[in-house]
């Protein structure tokens, strides 16, 4: 196992993870009352291509940090799950941008198409909701080297953000044939 890369403050990071998984979890729901009318020179529907690029990263890293950890290589699964998280807040930030400039975009196919749209939606939306909270204590488990602790969390918190990336990719690519 690793040597611990923090101390241990469960009082201080609770609050931090609650704190920020709350403001995160309120600026995303307020996104669906807000939009900026801002001519900003380029489609910006770019940021959604952007997010569904890094969702696919992201869904190539967590297998990669599954790999590694199997094959108890926990130098490259710190590694590979940090940039995990690093390319999350960049997908936030752009998920942010895409939804203050677009606004929302109806989907427009109809049958089976359309059911297995709204599924994946459906499912998605809830749990990209909570997921973040159980990524920061799960991140937060290993950094502080309480690794047992870290690996039970981790069976729930990985194939649920796995999950979501892979989902969200899967709406980029049956919602944008309706971007206008």
């Amino acid at each position: 196992m690793l040597t611990p890369t923090w101390k241990k403050n469960d009082t201080k990071a609770n609050w931090l993870i609650i704190s920020f998984s709350i403001i995160v979890f309120l600026v995303v729901a307020a996104l669906g009352r807000v939009q900026l009318n801002v001519n900003v020179g380029f489609d910006v529907h770019i940021f959604a291509q952007i997010n569904a690029v890094i969702n696919s990263a992201v869904t190539i890293l967590l297998i990669a940090a599954l790999i590694a950890v199997k094959k108890r290589n926990y130098a490259l699964h710190k590694k590979i799950m940090m940039w995990a998280m690093v390319l999350s807040i960049l997908f936030l930030v752009s998920y942010i941008c895409h939804h203050l400039l677009a606004g929302d975009t109806k989907f427009g196919g109809t049958g089976a198409i359309k059911t297995f749209y709204y599924i994946i939606l459906f499912t998605h939306i809830p749990l990209a909701g909570i997921i973040l909270p159980f990524i920061l204590y799960t991140a937060y488990r290993g950094l502080i080297g309480e690794y047992p602790r870290h690996k039970k969390i981790a069976r729930i918190t990985w194939p649920l953000w796995l999950y979501v990336a892979i989902t969200g990719v899967l709406v980029y690519i049956l919602i944008s044939p309706y971007y206008t």
